[in-house]
């Protein structure tokens, strides 16, 4: 049976999902010693963090005045497990300079600020001079699961890797899995770096090994070939804790999806939280529309846990009936 989407206009409004973390705990930093690296290193290591799915805090000197232990350049880097590396000075001002990070740390969306050290009695020194440091939060791409490389699948996955995110598409049929169903990059660049494609199941370890471990910043998206395999992968998502679960379907298969899991007995909040038709409404028919549709639903759920969004309203974008989606 040929691939075929059926569109209608009218869908009831699916309110915004609120951030699922509003907070970190505040790490007590009174007892660390950064250990000693030059600013290459701090930065490598901060990468390193972000890569494994860590947030981290970086601090930078980028100005003294008058007498300062602190040099311009220097660089100080505070983990999510409480190490960190580099110096900005050291003594008491780079205790200050860690409380502070610690507090970035903790804090659901911070921005990036400056901030001015004065080196007199509040810190007991008495150098006299000060310093302006930026206090520097970089959290790692929001992961993005793609169950189904179906025909929108290859489409979606490619796309929110170019937005951003940290993406992983699995399917465990040998011909959907294979590569060179992606669409190509223009001008025959690489393959993004952010965009894993594996032949597995859902639930299969190498699938688990490439999320990060805080799932409740992750998302899955869920668009197989089968809507029994569909409803069994949205009742997985929603057991181990992704903070964004939606599934490709019809409004009609979205009510029996719901009366499946409460059936199931799954708690109302979840039900609730279960985003579909998945996508904004902006008319999409083709697989590539439905794929555009779909990342900006993801981008409006990013701006929201970051703190960024204005306005922004995340909705079904249509009903759309997967008669085969492979």
């Amino acid at each position: 049976m040929p691939f075929r989407h059926r569109f209608r206009r009218s869908l009831p409004f699916l309110p915004p999902l609120p951030p699922l973390h509003s907070a970190y705990p505040v790490l007590d930093v009174s007892a660390v010693i950064p250990r000693t690296a030059p600013p290459a290193e701090v930065l490598r290591a901060a990468l390193d963090a972000l890569e494994r799915g860590e947030r981290v805090v970086v601090a930078t000197v980028i100005a003294r005045q008058g007498s300062a232990p602190c040099t311009p350049g220097q660089k100080l880097a505070l983990f999510q497990a409480g190490a960190a590396i580099g110096t900005v000075g050291g003594g008491a001002v780079e205790k200050a300079v860690l409380r502070a990070m610690a507090d970035a740390l903790a804090a659901a969306a911070p921005p990036p600020r400056v901030d001015t050290f004065r080196l007199g009695p509040s810190l007991g020194m008495c150098c006299g001079g000060s310093a302006e440091i930026l206090i520097e939060p970089l959290s790692p791409d929001l992961a993005v699961l793609v169950v189904g490389a179906g025909h929108v699948g290859v489409y979606l996955a490619p796309l929110l890797a170019s937005l951003g995110f940290g993406v992983t598409l699995c399917d465990a049929r040998e011909v959907a899995a294979d590569p060179a169903r992606l669409p190509r990059p223009p001008g025959g660049a690489e393959a993004s770096p952010r965009l894993r494609l594996l032949q597995a199941e859902h639930d299969d370890p190498e699938v688990r090994a490439s999320l990060p471990a805080d799932l409740g910043r992750a998302a899955a998206l869920v668009m197989t070939h089968d809507h029994q395999l569909d409803q069994a992968v949205i009742e997985w998502a929603l057991g181990v804790g992704f903070g964004f679960v939606g599934g490709v379907g019809s409004r009609a298969k979205a009510a029996r999806t719901r009366a499946r899991l409460e059936a199931k007995g799954a708690s109302a909040a979840d039900i609730t939280r279960v985003r579909m038709p998945l996508g904004v409404d902006v008319g999409a028919r083709s697989p590539a529309e439905i794929g555009v549709a779909i990342a900006a639903e993801l981008v409006s759920w990013r701006a929201g846990l970051n703190g960024s969004r204005r306005g922004a309203r995340a909705s079904g974008h249509g009903e759309i009936e997967k008669e085969e989606d492979a």
